[in-house]
């Protein structure tokens, strides 16, 4: 399978004369508070702060980033989502097992399981939706925990609280978030020697 090119926003779009994939993007991810988009958005901070996003995202790949050799699922929340709410969210991190898509074969394949090798959990913290602005990068919580710790902390747990993510995790900000998983890495290379 081809690794996808990036696009140029000014990139016309046939058959929409004066249209551009810029076009397209500010009318499709402007809302980035909402579900999708801020996941997207929070694995574009992770990828930023590892310096990986030189290549575009594949959609449905059975990990979000590749650090190295390191696998890596990143994960989003936030208390306030884009719509109404009387009170902030719940806060869940979805950590189940799955089986892999492989794009090569256009299959599922294997035994369920946390395909990555650490998790980063986003946390956007604002409490009051009328001061949301999830473009703040350095509002953003992240917490780092490798998969063999979540395994063995939460087994087959299909999802975590905030507050399970922030008792197991390395709790950092946007600039310590390298360092961050960094160490990570050294846990997972010592374990597996």
């Amino acid at each position: 399978m081809e690794q996808p090119r990036f696009l140029h926003p000014e990139t016309p779009l046939p058959g929409l004369e004066g249209r551009t994939v810029g076009d397209f993007w500010q009318w499709a991810y402007s809302d980035i508070l909402s579900n999708r988009n801020r996941s997207i958005f929070a694995e574009f901070i992770v990828g930023s702060a590892l310096g990986v996003v030189e290549v575009p995202r594949i959609e449905w790949d059975s990990i979000d980033l590749l650090y190295g050799d390191l696998r890596i699922e990143v994960k989003s929340s936030a208390d306030y989502q884009s719509w109404s709410q009387k009170k902030p969210s719940t806060i869940r991190f979805g950590v189940r097992k799955a089986v892999g898509w492989n794009p090569s074969t256009a299959k599922y394949e294997g035994d369920p399981t946390r395909s990555a090798d650490l998790y980063v959990f986003c946390h956007y913290p604002e409490r009051e939706n009328a001061r949301a602005g999830v473009l703040g990068v350095p509002a953003w919580d992240f917490y780092v925990i490798t998969t063999a710790a979540l395994n063995r902390d939460f087994g087959s747990a299909k999802s975590l609280s905030l507050s399970s993510v922030r008792r197991f995790g390395v709790r950092c900000k946007f600039d310590g978030l390298r360092a961050a998983v960094d160490q990570a890495a050294e846990t997972i290379e010592k374990i597996s020697k």
